[in-house]
């Protein structure tokens, strides 16, 4: 999985710096340091029972992290996993000590929620970022490749984010002169969604939606065409690469098909 093959010291860095750089990390990251004097100023006779609570606590933290490091494809997604587990058990732990600081933790996610939201995956491998526009004009050009691969995403859909990861790391493996990849984001032409049978409405659940086209007709997309259609699994490259035959049409692009 990338996430733990980026364990070097290059995306360990790149990790650190994004935490004190991005709001969204930076935000949870104090309010999760707010903890420790508040918890100093806890009265003794709650301190023992309150610690157990906290050592029960971390420990349950540290077994969902677990499961989810290896279920998980993304490190968006673990991450986001990773810290609503731990909003749930830090507000748990508060109430043993006082319930008047469990809401005030319940007021600090809801504005760190309210003002922040979790970055997506910024590379686009061998991918292009695209206008509609632009799309159009590819697939009406005859001298461009047969394929073209698009993901239609917006960065204000956490399921976006979750799966930002995948399809820029499948345009690097699979993209050649037969397929190309191509990214549209539908927060910035949201009226052109309809154009590509997309549905914005209820929380944009549509998204992302991932559409083939071989020379400039659509093949195949997912998820299935319908106005209230979501996708029912988790956007993986595995499924992606299933769903659109992906390593048959690197093989036609070898065998010279």
């Amino acid at each position: 999985m990338e996430k733990k093959r980026e364990g070097g010291g290059g995306g360990a860095v790149e990790r650190t710096s994004q935490i004190v750089s991005d709001p969204y990390y930076f935000l949870h990251f104090m309010a999760f340091f707010s903890y420790l004097p508040i918890r100093a100023s806890a009265a003794p006779y709650t301190s023992h029972r309150l610690f157990d609570r906290e050592l029960q606590a971390f420990l349950a933290f540290l077994m969902f992290s677990a499961i989810k490091m290896v279920r998980e494809e993304t490190w968006e997604a673990f991450v986001a996993d990773s810290l609503l587990y731990a909003k749930i058990f830090l507000i748990g732990v508060s109430l043993v000590m006082d319930y008047r600081v469990a809401i005030w933790f319940c007021v600090i996610f809801s504005v760190v929620y309210l003002l922040a939201q979790q970055p997506a995956f910024s590379k686009l491998g061998t991918a292009k970022k695209l206008t509609p526009m632009q799309l159009e004009d590819l697939l009406s050009d005859g001298t461009t490749t047969k394929y073209w691969l698009v993901e239609f995403y917006a960065c204000s859909s956490s399921k976006c984010v979750r799966s930002s990861r995948c399809f820029p790391e499948l345009s690097i493996t699979y993209s050649n002169s037969l397929l190309s990849f191509g990214t549209i984001d539908l927060g910035l032409f949201p009226n052109a969604a309809s154009k590509f049978g997309i549905s914005l409405a209820g929380g944009m659940s549509q998204l992302p939606t991932y559409i083939l086209y071989e020379k400039g007709v659509e093949v195949h997309r997912f998820p299935d065409f319908y106005v209230d259609a979501a996708p029912s699994l988790p956007v993986t490259k595995k499924l992606l690469c299933q769903h659109f035959e992906l390593d048959r049409l690197l093989l036609d692009y070898i065998n010279g098909s």
